[in-house]
Order: structure tokens, then C-alpha cells, then sequence
């Protein structure tokens, strides 16, 4: 026993001195760990600068002197004439050319009680322009709303006939599910990580060692095909539950430097959450590796394993995307390996409780898969085909 053991543990320590051996490898396996978190906070503090400054908009204001009231309110929402936008501004604003314009009859019509066409015209397919343009309309509909509820108050008509019904809401949401941009994205970086990590050293491993015919010389000693399937797989795997480690606190430090008090909403990672997407994701990470490792080998030289572990292996990581897109998810899902791990990070991350059957139940099924890819592997490696790259 003492001796397998030990043959495997030799197995083991020589994955990992060839895997540190490559810095390059290295580098990519743990890149999406430091850049993920980065990306993540980069993007909340853009989102929220967004949703809660009012930075000026400049937009080309044409008849502003027949509507004197209305070109207040857009200033007094930061919405300026073109002409006052500072130098440097003043040609980015010239290409969005967002232009307002206010009739020469928009005084009569306002005494007569007519409808006013005012015009906005502007690039709508254009993102920057987006925030701009929903700005100004929000002025001037209730600018609108503000003249027809004095239109009534003038003919003695009380402006509450036109909400009869008031409707109340209560927002069940905890607080930390109000940072959906940030679970989101976190939740769909942690399993992109799992499964993407060790990639480089799965293959490097696999169809590297066949080509530098390292792994026929491997095949040769008296071990166990099984024993070897598990050190890469120990390897690989490793690498991957290193690298959500590692995003996981620099997480927790970026996610420190978004003010996310200013949209009412929290978010951290503590210990007990820690440990539980730990908990949740090393299965992911065996799973992944066993993965690699099996289309590794399939692969007859290592540029094909490159290429088509790649696209192969990106397809479980989308699920979590995919499930983005889902709104009445069936309930078969929460019990499936990768999906139910995604559904239970994101139920974290909105502070719900966990549903551990689930969680325990996903878990096995994950390892036990991993099982199955792994003893399918040893049998296949016995075969001459598959280490011989003929098949």
C-alpha cells in the first residue's frame, strides 16, 4: 500500500516541478485571477459613475429662446447648449450631434393648449449617447407632466383623479442583491476560471509529453495507467483551485474600492462564504481537468489539443451565461454538475439561503464524473491507438 502510494506521490511531485517549470504556462493559468478582479471593479465604478453622476451633456438647443422654462430645467439637469461645452469636449459632443428642437410656435401652442412637437434628434444605436438621450427625455416628460397637471389645477380639477391607484413597492432584495453587476460577473469569472486554468498545464501534460515522447517513456515503467491519470489530474486540478484561491482575494480587497452605498447595495466575501464557494467550486476544478486531460489525449498532436480542447472545454463554462438568459429555470437544473454550482454561487451572492441537498447532490455527481472520465481515460491510455496518436 505504503509503496503504491508512494508511486503515485513521486507521480505527483514530478507534474508539478514540469508544470512550475513552465513560466509561461504558469502565467496564463493564474492571468484571468488577477485580471478578472480588476475588470470587475474597473467595470462597477464606470456602471455606478453612470447610474448616479449627472455629468454635463452638451447637445445643440435650436429655438431655446420659445421655450424658456423647459431650456431651465435643462439646465438645471446639467443639460447644456452646445456652444458652452468646454474646448476639449466640444468635438466629441460634435460627433455625437444630439440637436433639440423647439418650434417657433411653441409659445402660441402653449396658449391654445396644442400638442408641441419637440424634435430630439440623435444617433440612438450609439452607446455614449444612450445615458444623454434618456436624460433629456426624462426632462422634458416631466416638464410635460408638470404643465398638464397645472392645466388642471387652473380649471379646478384635482391632478389625484389621474392616479387612482398607488402602488406601494416593497423590495424583498437583500441589500447584497442590488450588486448583481458585480455577482454576476464574479459568479461567471469563477467558473470561467475553473474550468480555463489548468488548461494550459492539462495539455502540456497530455499531448506536450506525447510529443516529446515523455509519455510513451512514462507508459513503460511498471505503474499503473490510473496512477498516472490521477498525478496530471492532481496537477491540473490544483492549478485550477489555486487560481479561484487567488481570484477570490483579490476580490475581496478590489470589491473594497466600489462605493457601492451610492445604488443602496453591499458586497463581500467573507469566511463563511469563502470556504462555501471554495467547498463548491473544487469539484468544478476536478471536473475541468478531467475534461482537458481526456480530449488532451484524443488530440493527435498538441497545436489540435490547443485548438479544439479550447473551444470544447469553453462550451460548460458558458453555462452559467446561459443561464443568464433563462428566466423561468426548471427546477431539474439546480441538480445538474456546473449548473447547479452556478445557481447556488448566484443565490449566495443575493444573500439567500443555501439549499445544501443541492449543493452536497451536485457535488458527488461532479466528482463522480470526474471518476468515470478518469478510469475511461486509464483503460483508453493501455490502448496503443491513444498513445501512439493513430486513432
Amino acid at each position: 500500500m505504503s509503496a503504491a502510494f508512494g508511486q503515485l506521490r513521486a507521480l505527483i511531485v514530478k507534474e508539478f516541478k514540469e508544470a512550475f517549470r513552465d513560466k509561461r504556462a504558469m502565467m496564463v493559468a493564474f492571468s484571468m485571477s488577477l485580471l478578472a478582479p480588476v475588470m470587475i471593479m474597473v467595470l462597477s465604478k464606470t456602471m455606478i459613475k453612470e447610474l448616479v453622476e449627472t455629468p454635463p451633456v452638451y447637445a445643440e438647443i435650436v429655438g431655446a429662446e420659445y421655450a424658456p422654462k423647459l431650456v431651465k430645467e435643462f439646465t438645471d439637469e446639467n443639460i447644456l447648449p452646445l456652444s458652452e461645452s468646454k474646448e476639449d469636449d466640444l468635438r466629441i459632443w460634435q460627433e455625437r450631434g444630439i440637436k433639440i428642437t423647439i418650434p417657433e410656435t411653441y409659445g402660441q401652442d402653449m396658449v391654445e393648449g396644442n400638442i408641441i412637437d419637440v424634435v430630439l434628434n440623435a444617433d440612438y444605436s450609439d452607446k455614449p449617447s444612450l445615458a444623454p438621450i434618456r436624460r433629456i427625455k426624462d426632462v422634458i416628460t416631466d416638464h410635460a407632466r408638470t404643465i398638464g397637471y397645472k392645466r388642471l389645477v387652473m380649471r379646478g380639477v384635482d391632478v389625484r383623479i389621474l392616479q387612482p391607484l398607488n402602488l406601494v413597492e416593497q423590495d424583498r432584495a437583500q441589500p447584497s442583491s442590488n450588486a448583481m453587476m458585480i455577482s454576476t460577473m464574479l459568479g461567471l469569472y469563477l467558473l470561467m476560471g475553473a474550468f480555463m486554468s489548468g488548461l494550459s498545464i492539462a495539455i502540456d501534460s497530455s499531448a506536450g509529453e506525447r510529443e516529446r515522447n515523455v509519455l510513451e517513456m512514462l507508459l513503460c515503467q511498471p505503474v499503473s495507467t490510473t496512477k498516472i491519470v490521477l498525478a496530471k489530474l492532481s496537477c491540473a486540478a490544483s492549478i485550477s483551485i489555486l487560481s479561484i484561491v487567488l481570484m477570490l482575494v483579490v476580490t475581496s480587497i478590489t470589491v473594497g474600492f466600489v462605493d457601492l452605498s451610492k445604488i443602496g447595495a453591499t458586497f463581500s466575501i467573507d469566511a463563511g462564504m469563502f470556504i462555501a464557494l471554495l467547498a463548491l467550486l473544487i469539484p468544478v476544478c476536478i471536473l475541468a481537468a478531467a475534461l482537458q486531460l481526456f480530449f488532451s489525449f484524443q488530440a493527435k498532436s498538441f497545436k489540435e489539443a490547443q485548438s479544439t480542447v479550447t473551444m470544447l472545454i469553453m462550451l460548460p463554462a458558458f453555462i452559467p451565461f446561459i443561464l443568464m438568459f433563462i428566466d423561468d429555470r426548471p427546477l431539474w437544473l439546480d441538480w445538474l454538475p456546473v449548473a447547479g454550482q452556478s445557481i447556488i454561487i448566484e443565490d449566495m451572492f443575493k444573500g439567500l439561503a443555501i439549499n445544501w441537498t443541492a449543493f452536497a447532490f451536485t457535488s458527488v455527481t461532479t466528482i463522480a464524473l470526474a471518476a468515470v472520465l478518469v478510469m475511461t481515460l486509464a483503460q483508453k491510455l493501455k490502448s496503443e491507438k491513444v498513445v501512439m496518436a493513430l486513432s
